[in-house]
């Protein structure tokens, strides 16, 4: 896989992960747990794009 992809990719999911979790939050249809289970996933990706990047 293209290692430009892979990061447009892993950064766009961890944006849609943040924005969702925000809006989810502000119109008060997400549960605390769950917004940590979708955060961290954002984490993660942000994490193994950093990673490839060495």
């Amino acid at each position: 896989m293209n290692k430009g992809f892979k990061k447009v990719i892993f950064s766009g999911v961890a944006l849609a992960m943040g924005v969702a979790t925000l809006v989810l939050s502000i119109i008060k249809q997400i549960e605390a747990k769950t917004a940590i289970v979708i955060l961290s996933i954002g984490l993660i990706c942000l994490a193994i794009d950093k990673l490839d990047d060495k």
